[in-house]
């Protein structure tokens, strides 16, 4: 079991894990060196007599002695006889460096344990994006960035995404990052037409949308026609997905279909307005003519598939309309409903652009696309292919240039 132990001389906390792997020693070095990097100690600061700690954490002095010994080696805090331990000068950025070199080795060991269990290489990235997807959720509170990129300097290469989510598309932020870490992404989760209409206002270059119009069958473009009417834009394909309903694992109250969700004792949880899946719900509820007031949770709205995966994880909601990734990066069951097509809508003078182009080109890549189809429920077949366009001459060179031009 977890024990947590205050050591309030110096207003720390630290946590040791009799269960995990590391010996407790090492856990006290690694905190400590934590609180040393992040500035929480400063030089000269002193730390705890031994014995004083020891009885703190309710451990053997011996233990935080040879903690103590491991982190003098390291430079990080330096002793003297009848005085104590004190933080070193410069402690703060060997520590920073060795907690990086321990980030390094603590992944490298996993990744080559799971490459000695016979894992791809894309199949490890695709766990690992996964991962990470649920851990941002369980942070969420945390604000997300501005789209407009306040504090962001003007000189500053930025390339501003808006509209839908999907972690697809999280993946495609990162990868390019990685690439590209000259490149500042601000990437803001508003909802397929309020993505448009920043691409309309030029607060964003790239919009993510799914739209699914009622009268045409057909995704995306019938809105962009819409929203940017006389201009020329194209529709880059990310990929097409299942969406379905996100519920516990096991399924406990066998929520099997769209009309499940008016039953009585079933709490849904919602995308916001305007946002793709939400307008694939509402489509949805119309033709089977429920009522929205019929819902339990109809009213509750969150911002991404993430969000209501973890929503339904905690036992907030019975289920949610989302995606096949979101609901295994909970560890949740799912039930497919629709697929549809999720586009990334750009101008057209902007495929050459320093900011955007780089993002085709990761898009494009086959190491993005294995890496997506790990994921799960995803089609990459038309990934980083033009299945639309506005007004435009097709763009020579690229897959599915000449689909959809009006």
């Amino acid at each position: 079991m977890l024990q947590t132990y205050l050591c309030r001389s110096l207003a720390m906390d630290l946590r040791l894990d009799p269960s995990a792997p590391d010996p407790l020693h090492r856990q006290i070095v690694d905190q400590i060196r934590h609180l040393v990097a992040t500035g929480r100690f400063s030089p000269g600061q002193r730390l705890p007599p031994v014995r004083a700690l020891a009885a703190q954490l309710g451990v053997n002095i011996n233990t935080v002695a040879r903690s103590y010994l491991e982190l003098e080696r390291a430079g990080v805090v330096s002793s003297a006889v009848g005085r104590g331990t004190f933080v070193a000068e410069g402690a703060a950025s060997r520590a920073a460096e060795f907690r990086e070199d321990r980030l390094r080795d603590l992944l490298g060991r996993a990744v080559m344990e799971a490459f000695s269990l016979g894992y791809t290489e894309e199949q490890i990235e695709g766990a690992l994006a996964l991962q990470l997807a649920r851990w941002r959720e369980m942070r969420s509170s945390a604000e997300r960035p501005d789209l407009r990129g306040e504090g962001v300097a003007q000189e500053e290469m930025v390339l501003r995404i808006a509209g839908s989510h999907d972690l697809a598309l999280d993946l495609l932020v990162s990868q390019l990052s990685r690439s590209r870490p000259e490149l500042s992404v601000l990437s803001s989760h508003t909802g397929s037409l309020a993505g448009l209409v920043a691409l309309a206002r030029r607060e964003a270059q790239v919009a993510g949308c799914h739209l699914l119009d009622e009268e045409t069958g057909e995704f995306n473009l019938p809105f962009l026609r819409r929203v940017l009417p006389g201009e020329d834009l194209l529709l880059v394909n990310l990929v097409h997905r299942q969406q379905g309903l996100i519920v516990a694992r096991g399924n406990p109250k066998r929520i099997l279909s769209m009309e499940d969700l008016a039953r009585p004792g079933v709490t849904v949880v919602n995308r916001q307005r305007g946002a793709g899946t939400r307008v694939l719900l509402d489509l949805r509820l119309r033709e089977l003519g429920i009522s929205p007031h019929a819902i339990k949770g109809y009213d509750r709205e969150v911002p991404t598939h993430t969000a209501v995966a973890a929503a339904v994880a905690r036992g907030e909601a019975d289920v949610g309309l989302g995606i096949l990734p979101a609901a295994r990066c909970m560890d949740l069951d799912f039930v497919p409903i629709a697929s549809e097509r999720f586009d990334l809508a750009i101008r057209a003078d902007d495929v050459d652009d320093p900011l955007v182009a780089p993002l085709i080109a990761t898009l494009r890549s086959d190491a993005f696309k294995a890496v997506v189809r790990e994921m799960g429920g995803y089609d990459t077949s038309e990934t980083g292919a033009v299945v639309g366009a506005t007004g435009v001459v097709p763009v020579l060179g690229w897959p599915g240039a000449d689909a959809g031009m009006s």
